[in-house]
């Protein structure tokens, strides 16, 4: 069944710019767009529903490409250490951080992890959020990570939105190979991964390539694994030193790089040349304080995709408003309003491994989008917190929250 969306202005997001139609019409069929354009172009023909919606400015759905959703406990106690003056890293040593959160994922149930991460997730979803990744790497071990790979795939089917899984099992050493890092490695590579994959559990896979995590080679391992079982990579780098695992994420031909603040010229090219986009996470480089910014001039110079996320989790970004992303990236990392929304639409796509069928409106895509009550589409950056008005449309079908 044809259906018809009308009276609205469009920002397409095609190609990573606003690509703005004023006065446009929208026909979905069977959850994907068949038609978009100016509404006096309207091709002639029958449909089964016709929506007005108001002169409002209509966006692709946003996407979400890097989040931590589910996880057991709470990290306030933390905040106010580093509030205090003790670091990250301090707290890490001290058996807090991932360590704290892995202990209370592990005692928490399914049903309770699910219950928790349903009612983050329901937050991002009022924001406008139609598709989202989320991350394991709070289990640590075959059991608790399958643990939370299963809450992601109910979270799913459950609640609407589009959901990627992935695997990032090499987040932090469990206490069981304390000083045993190799060997831990090759449990996920010889164990948790083969396993967890065949299951159908996973999408991605991911790893911390820090020197408070993990190293490029044993990162390296990792990929070749994942390769071997024909899953995609992605890499969190460079958030807290340079180790060039962005460039060896490019060589893995990874979907994204995440982080990045000291990621050199030299990482950007790699990312460019291999297509690998730049995930970057203005919450925790917010939430930690941190004072090194990515480097924009780079990522822009050589024409690497930006794209921005929330990296919900509970430690370092505890954030439950990708719009309040949209102007952290702004303020904080100088980008424009403009890049900003492709980063959470069009190159969050990409991120994902989803640019042929999500993150812009285009004859073909999945009809996933949103329809703004705001003035111009600067606002959805421009405004601090509060709750839009805003109707979600996810496959061509109005979602009620």
């Amino acid at each position: 069944m044809k259906t018809l969306w009308q009276h609205c202005n469009v920002a397409t997001m095609a190609n990573g710019m606003y690509s703005i139609i004023e006065d446009a019409a929208i026909v979905t069929r069977d959850g994907y767009i068949e038609w978009i354009g100016s509404r006096q172009q309207l091709p002639t023909g029958e449909y089964g529903q016709t929506h007005g919606l108001e002169g409002a400015w209509v966006t692709p759905g946003l996407i979400d490409c890097h989040t931590h959703t589910v996880f057991g406990g709470n990290r306030s106690g933390e905040f106010e250490q580093r509030l205090q003056g003790v670091s990250y890293a301090e707290i890490a040593a001290a058996g807090g951080g991932i360590a704290s959160t892995v202990r209370a994922t592990r005692a928490a149930s399914e049903e309770e992890l699910f219950a928790s991460a349903r009612q983050r997730l329901l937050c991002l979803l009022r924001d406008g959020v139609t598709s989202v990744e989320i991350k394991s790497g709070y289990g640590l071990s075959l059991e608790s990570e399958r643990k939370i790979l299963r809450v992601i795939r109910r979270l799913g089917a459950e609640l609407p939105v589009t959901v990627r899984s992935t695997c990032l099992a090499a987040h932090a050493l469990p206490p069981e190979y304390k000083d045993r890092a190799d060997d831990y490695i090759e449990h996920i590579c010889n164990e948790m991964l083969p396993a967890l994959a065949a299951e159908g559990l996973v999408d991605a896979v991911d790893a911390f390539c820090e020197y408070l995590a993990f190293s490029p080679a044993q990162v390296e391992r990792v990929f070749k694994v994942a390769q071997q079982l024909g899953l995609p990579v992605k890499l969190h780098a460079e958030q807290l030193s340079s180790l060039h695992g962005s460039s060896l994420a490019a060589r893995y031909q990874a979907l994204s790089a995440d982080h990045l603040e000291f990621m050199t010229e030299e990482d950007a090219i790699a990312m460019a040349e291999s297509g690998t986009v730049a995930v970057l996470l203005p919450g925790a480089f917010y939430f930690l304080r941190e004072t090194q910014l990515p480097p924009m001039e780079a990522l822009r110079k050589h024409g690497v995709k930006i794209a921005i996320a929330s990296d919900l989790n509970p430690g370092t970004s505890p954030g439950l408003s990708l719009r309040l992303m949209l102007n952290m990236a702004c303020t904080l990392f100088r980008m424009t309003p403009e890049e900003a929304l492709a980063g959470v639409t069009q190159h969050a796509a990409t991120a994902l491994g989803m640019g042929e069928t999500h993150g812009s409106l285009e004859p073909g895509k999945v009809a996933d989008f949103v329809a703004w009550n705001i003035d111009r589409p600067a606002d959805l950056a421009y405004w601090l917190g509060g709750d839009l008005d805003k109707r979600v449309v996810r496959n061509g079908v109005d979602v009620a929250l």
